[in-house]
C-alpha cells in the first residue's frame, strides 16, 4: 500500500484497553490505499460485509482505519456500495471520526479541476438507497440540518491552507443516484439552485455517520465541470480518474496532515446527537 510517512507497527484490533482505530479514512474513486505496514481485518455486521477488508495502522500517534469505498478493485458502483455495513464496521472498530475524500463535478465554473472544496451542505437526489439503521422498532429522527461535523470542517480548511491549497470553505453537494453522469438539463438545473458540487457517494454516507454519532468531514476534489456548466463533450470516467490521479499524492498528504491535526477530544455536537433517544438496536 502507498506510504504517507510516519507509520509504525499497526495496532491489534483485539485490544480491550483501546479501540483498534479512532479515525477512519474512506477513499473514493482513485483513492484505493492510504496506510503502510497495516493489519487487514474482515468485519461482519448485521448489514452484511463492508466494501473491502479494513486496513488498520498508526499515523504519528493516531490509530487509523482505511476503507476503500468502492472496494480496491472498484467493484461497487455508487448505488451498490454497502454504505450501512461500511459505517457500522468502522464504528465497531472504535472509529468516531470519519474523513471522506471523494471525486466530484463542479457546478461553478470558477471551481475548476483540482479545486478542493469542503462543503457545508448536502442535497439528496438519490433513490432506492437504504439510508437509515432504524427501519424497525420505532422512529429515530436525527438532526441533519448541518450534515457535517463543524469541528472537522474547520480543521480541514485550516489544514489545507497550511499545506498550500486554496480550499473553498462551504458549498452544497448534490448527490445523484448514478452511475450515469448528469444530463446537461439536470446539470443546469442543479447550478440554477445555487448548488456547488455534484457527486454520487456523499449520501447516505453522511446521514449514516450521523445516526451512529460519528463526526463526518467531506473532502471534495473537483475532477471536472459537470455537463451543462459549459459546452463540451460532457464528463467521462477517464477524465475523472485522470484528474484524480494527478492530485492523489497531494490529497493523501493532506489527509495525513488532517489526521494529525484533528483535536484529541471531540468538541462538537456530533457525539451527543442521539442523547435522549430510544434506539431500537444497540450500537457497537
Amino acid at each position: 500500500m502507498a506510504s504517507v510517512g510516519g507509520m509504525s507497527t499497526p495496532p491489534s484490533h483485539s485490544s480491550a484497553s483501546e479501540p483498534a482505530a479512532e479515525i477512519a479514512v474512506i477513499g473514493g474513486s482513485g483513492f484505493y490505499s492510504f496506510l503502510d505496514d497495516v493489519e487487514e481485518v474482515e468485519v461482519d455486521t448485521p448489514f452484511g460485509a463492508p466494501s473491502d477488508r479494513i486496513a488498520l495502522g498508526v499515523l504519528g500517534d493516531r490509530r487509523v482505519a482505511f476503507l476503500p469505498r468502492h472496494g480496491r478493485d472498484h467493484r461497487f458502483p455508487p448505488h451498490r456500495i454497502p454504505y450501512r455495513a461500511n459505517m457500522w464496521a468502522l464504528r465497531s472498530l472504535g472509529v468516531r471520526r470519519v474523513l471522506a475524500p471523494s471525486a466530484v463535478g463542479s457546478l461553478v465554473p470558477a471551481h475548476g479541476p483540482g479545486t478542493l472544496v469542503v462543503p457545508d451542505q448536502l442535497v439528496d437526489r438519490t433513490s432506492g438507497r437504504a439510508q437509515t439503521y432504524y427501519d424497525e422498532g420505532g422512529a429515530v429522527h436525527v438532526s441533519f440540518a448541518d450534515p457535517y461535523c463543524p469541528a472537522g470542517r474547520r480543521t480541514a480548511v485550516a489544514t489545507a491552507r497550511d499545506a498550500g491549497w486554496e480550499p473553498v470553505d462551504g458549498g452544497s453537494l448534490v448527490v445523484i443516484e448514478g452511475p450515469r453522469f448528469s444530463t446537461r438539463a439536470e446539470s443546469r438545473w442543479y447550478a440554477a439552485q445555487g448548488w456547488t458540487l455534484v457527486g454520487m457517494t456523499g449520501h447516505p454516507e453522511a446521514v449514516l455517520a450521523r445516526e451512529l454519532a460519528l463526526c463526518y468531514t467531506p473532502l471534495c476534489l473537483v475532477t471536472d465541470l459537470d455537463a451543462g456548466v459549459e459546452e463540451g463533450e460532457g464528463v467521462t470516467m477517464e477524465e475523472v480518474l485522470r484528474v484524480f490521479a494527478a492530485n492523489i499524492d497531494r490529497l493523501r498528504g493532506l489527509v495525513a496532515d488532517l489526521v494529525q491535526a484533528l483535536p484529541a477530544e471531540r468538541d462538537c455536537p456530533c457525539p451527543n446527537v442521539l442523547d435522549g433517544m430510544k434506539l431500537p438496536l444497540e450500537l457497537p
